[in-house]
């Protein structure tokens, strides 16, 4: 059954925006006048959200876009309406009328449709890849062949909220240093650009010999007046190539081990990856997805190269008879204690506890290292700004001191 979009009017006159399924737009606005909506305009959506779900953005959807902590939210919903009795159709029909968002009142609808027509949930939800990650889709497999739909919903809004809340601690963190770096940066360029050359354009005019520091200054100044627009450019095609020089697999190899290994960040980058590491898994496991499928999943969400071929050969290595903590324990890059923990969980028969445990202490390590970095980060800028700015004014004030002396 097709998806409509409509703007209508209440019975006062209000404007009401929104989706509703019907065999036929005739259909749709006698469905909508029958609730006393009148129709102003009716129009089908796409069978399967482009726009969303396949990364092509529209001008409209690029505003609209699902956030994680809007899915959390209608993920717990959809958890509690199940576990209340209410059956998945209905309970999808309910969180239709509740979500705001348009981009995931489109979705919903769709996905709506879909198990209406006979489809599982997990196969609905795996024609949204873009907003339906594949831990989420596989949990709810999981969940629906267990018969435990709800319980399995239930965890995995929990796991987004932790998720969410590692990544806006570590945001908050990284705000304040990141927004210093960039708002020095700019008041530094623009002073050597443009103010500096003003000032010392009284020397250069008076046909002194100048000391070093004044004559460095007055060449930075210089180049940067002429060349600011070359400096730009260069700075944008730097990050433009970088940017392609990621996606290709040796480049993501040579950033993903630049990034576990570069001083004070590695370590942290590390951290967060076993974070992910155990928190996915355990969650996985705790829904019932089996060992090797769970850390074929996993191995995208550490955002690693290096620790993904790590659990590749986990994962050859389980199915020729081992265990889990013996190949990772031949890796560098897998923390002794949490090799420890999982061969501990896997001897006493509680794996997904262990891993949730992981899970809590790296996070937990994440944000007191961050914390930590960014008291570090703060009084260095500070200083380096420092430094700058004491140059430049040295740089100005010698020469007019050495002319003082002269004349005295």
């Amino acid at each position: 059954m097709p998806v409509y979009e409509y703007t209508a009017l209440d019975k006062a006159g209000k404007s009401l925006n929104g989706i509703i399924d019907a065999d036929s737009a005739v259909a749709a606005r006698q469905k909508l006048r029958g609730s006393d909506i009148f129709p102003v305009e009716v129009k089908e959506t796409v069978s399967k959200p482009k726009d969303v779900s396949t990364g092509s953005y529209t001008v409209s959807t690029l505003f609209t876009r699902v956030k994680g902590g809007e899915l959390s939210v209608t993920t717990r919903q959809l958890s509690i309406l199940l576990g209340a009795g209410v059956t998945l159709v209905a309970a999808l029909e309910a969180l239709i009328s509740q979500v705001t968002n348009p981009a995931l009142k489109r979705i919903m609808a769709q996905i709506k449709e879909s198990v209406n027509e006979g489809n599982s949930l997990a196969e609905s939800l795996s024609q949204h890849p873009k907003v339906f990650s594949q831990i989420y889709i596989n949990m709810v497999r999981a969940g629906e062949a267990s018969g435990s739909l709800d319980l399995v919903l239930d965890r995995l809004a929990e796991y987004s909220e932790q998720q969410e809340a590692l990544k806006g601690r570590f945001k908050a963190a990284m705000a304040y240093p990141i927004f210093m770096f960039f708002v020095g940066g700019i008041i530094l360029f623009l002073l050597l650009a443009f103010v500096v050359p003003n000032i010392t354009k009284i020397f250069t005019d008076m046909n002194q010999t100048l000391p070093l520091p004044t004559i460095v200054l007055i060449s930075i100044s210089n180049f940067l007046k002429s060349f600011w627009w070359l400096v730009l450019s260069i700075l944008v095609v730097a990050m433009i190539l970088f940017r392609q020089f990621k996606k290709t697999p040796k480049g993501n190899h040579i950033w993903d081990e630049f990034k576990i290994r570069i001083p004070l960040l590695g370590m942290i980058n590390i951290k967060m990856a076993m974070a992910r590491f155990g928190r996915t898994l355990g969650s996985l496991l705790q829904s019932g997805v089996p060992l090797i499928s769970a850390l074929q999943i996993v191995r995208n969400i550490v955002n690693n190269a290096l620790i993904g071929e790590v659990i590749d050969k986990a994962v050859e290595d389980i199915q020729a008879g081992m265990s889990l903590a013996n190949p990772l324990s031949q890796n560098r890059w897998f923390p002794p204690i949490a090799v420890q923990m999982i061969s501990v969980g896997e001897q006493s028969g509680e794996l997904e506890k262990m891993l949730d445990k992981i899970g809590d202490i790296y996070e937990k390590e994440v944000e007191t290292q961050i914390m930590a970095l960014t008291s570090i980060l703060e009084p260095m800028m500070i200083l380096l700004m420092a430094v700058v700015v004491g140059f430049i004014v040295f740089s100005i004030l010698l020469p007019i001191f050495e002319m003082s002396s002269m004349v005295g």
